[in-house]
């Protein structure tokens, strides 16, 4: 970044630290054409292409360095429209499709420089209950916070909440009176709705948008961010937990959160004032996926007495939670990768298998296994779910030896062969990554 871009930036962050009641007046002309060259510089490579065709790697250095300068010219004379995102699907857990929307990388560019200006702006306002897209902060934190919660509070109910169709559903109204606390800026508040509207194409036809910010977007975290902030974390954390008499918690990770509750009745307030909540703003809950179960501490043995099977487990952020005992006879709350993680991941690997068999040599295809399987331990390695960070290495082992016999009519191994050349050439054994209980 040009050192007066970097300057002014590191201002606007020291600013916003030390006043959180401040609203910032003058935005819009930080996005210069050496900010934004340095934006282009920092999106990932290898990416799909948006409306226009183009990626990233299509362009030469000269020319990105006079199509931003246009662009900027174009904003100052507020000429510039966002393309509209190319709609794409990708196959969920669940066997549905869920909605993806690629940007043009200009578009790309432009998102990642707001971006870098809102986060300085509203981070300092954030709670501590949000985990999602934050720096320093990430799924692990929201699960060990999860698990202390429980373990060390009086939590016997979880609210497990699914907000149906969030990305969709934000309401560009009051995602304007969001920004509001914090930007005076008429122009770079246009700006972001510009891209909240810009429209879906799909098939060719351009569908408008008059709600939602479309998944895929660099913009899309923040702004989700920004919205549940004030729609939910600020509403719970300073009016609902004023209300209750035993203890509350929430954790929330994006869209995704669950609130531990000492007392059923509670509990069961809470969920429906949290309907009402949701739904002023534009939002619902997910009939299907929000439930209330009772977990915690006394839940098996409460269970029992009433004749009723194992206490209910619950999915948070790729794992299953479930309640479980030491080996001496304590209570302990457990997680084990879910079991739709499982079978995605599971599925990724052999299709991903199936499609590099004969397009590369087998020491790169083992290469990047090894790459793959890392990447698998590093996320669900969490202390206590070795079985199931194991389950997925042989796995990956059965599907290794599935597709590499088929690269050619003529098998490259049997068994015996298999496991001589897995010994010369081993793959990473699963290792626990991280340590969300008190003691590992």
């Amino acid at each position: 970044m040009d050192n007066d871009t970097a300057t002014k930036l590191a201002l606007i962050t020291k600013k916003a630290k030390e006043d959180k009641t401040l609203r910032f007046r003058s935005l819009i002309h930080h996005l210069n054409p050496k900010y934004l060259l340095i934006c282009y510089r920092t999106l990932a490579r290898g990416k799909a292409p948006g409306v226009d065709g183009r990626t990233w790697e299509s362009y030469t250095d000269e020319e990105i360095t006079q199509t931003i300068e246009l662009t900027v010219e174009r904003m100052k004379s507020k000429r510039y429209r966002p393309q509209p995102v190319r709609r794409v699907f990708i196959d969920k857990a669940n066997g549905k499709k869920r909605p993806l929307g690629i940007p043009t990388v200009i578009d790309k560019t432009i998102q990642q420089a707001i971006t870098r200006i809102l986060t300085p702006l509203f981070e300092p306002l954030f709670l501590p209950v949000s985990f999602g897209f934050r720096p320093g902060t990430g799924a692990h934190n929201a699960l060990k916070e999860l698990n202390h919660m429980v373990m060390g509070q009086k939590v016997n109910w979880i609210i497990d909440a699914d907000i149906e169709g969030f990305f969709d559903h934000v309401d560009h109204d009051w995602m304007m009176k969001c920004l509001d606390q914090r930007i005076l800026d008429p122009n770079f508040k246009q700006l972001i709705l510009r891209f909240l509207t810009a429209g879906i194409m799909e098939e060719g036809v351009v569908h408008p948008c008059d709600q939602g910010t479309p998944q895929g977007g660099i913009l899309s975290p923040i702004l989700a961010n920004i919205y549940l902030h004030y729609v939910l974390d600020l509403w719970f954390e300073t009016q609902k937990k004023k209300q209750i008499k035993g203890y509350a918690a929430m954790i929330r990770y994006a869209d995704d959160f669950v609130i531990g509750v000492q007392h059923e009745w509670e509990a069961r307030q809470i969920l429906k004032d949290l309907e009402v909540r949701l739904k002023k703003f534009g939002l619902t809950l997910s009939k299907e996926k929000t439930r209330l179960i009772e977990f915690g501490r006394f839940a098996e043995e409460n269970r029992r007495k009433r004749g009723n099977t194992k206490p209910d487990t619950f999915d948070f952020l790729g794992f299953t939670h479930y309640v479980s005992t030491t080996i001496d006879g304590r209570f302990q709350i457990r997680v084990k990768t879910s079991r739709k993680k499982m079978n995605k991941a599971t599925k990724a690997m052999s299709q991903w298998l199936k499609k590099v068999r004969n397009l590369t040599t087998l020491p790169e295809i083992w290469k990047q296994i090894e790459l793959k399987l890392q990447g698998h331990y590093n996320y669900y390695g969490l202390s206590g779910n070795f079985e199931g960070i194991d389950r997925f290495y042989r796995n990956t082992c059965y599907l290794t030896f599935k597709w590499m016999n088929r690269r050619s009519q003529k098998k490259t191994w049997n068994w015996t062969t298999f496991y001589d050349y897995l010994n010369r050439y081993p793959l990473s054994k699963p290792k626990l990554t991280y340590a969300i209980y008190n003691t590992w």
